[in-house]
């Protein structure tokens, strides 16, 4: 009976724990919607960003993406974002597709240029750089070392 007791108290203390770690986790990723205006960008490959992923600055979010789609005129993809109200951009901003770590995941970083002339809304960011594919560049490590040891 004692065992039974215990058991149970330690349940409820594992269920308390984990019900604290996930209210923690849920306010501190910054799930919220974000209420600004869209611009897109077109990128050649998106290199498996999707939709809510972050958009950055500096490190600091300031969007969300907020649908990739096929743009079957150009054959590239159209990424469309929502972006602060209180976020202003040059038009020679670039957007860049970047890795958050080796095992993946993918946001899209903003780098703001130096023109006056801001993006309004609905307009597109001009200057894109697709992210690096790993597997494209080892693979192209590996067949230049080939390549010099025939030599």
């Amino acid at each position: 009976m004692k065992n039974s007791i215990f058991e149970t108290v330690l349940g409820a203390i594992v269920l308390l724990a984990a019900a604290i770690f996930f209210m923690f986790s849920y306010k501190t990723a910054n799930l919220e919607p974000v209420n600004g205006y869209e611009i897109t960008a077109y990128f050649s490959s998106i290199g498996g960003l999707s939709e809510g992923d972050d958009v950055t600055i500096s490190g600091v979010k300031v969007g969300s993406v907020k649908k990739v789609i096929l743009d079957k005129e150009r054959y590239l993809a159209e990424v469309v974002m929502d972006i602060e109200k209180g976020v202003k951009l040059p038009i020679d901003t670039a957007a860049l597709i970047t890795s958050e770590s080796l095992l993946g995941g993918k946001y899209l970083a903003l780098e703001p240029g130096a023109e006056e002339e801001m993006i309004e809304a609905g307009g597109r960011i001009d200057i894109t750089q697709a992210p690096q594919n790993l597997e494209q560049l080892l693979g192209q490590f590996i067949f230049s070392m080939q390549s010099s040891n025939k030599e």
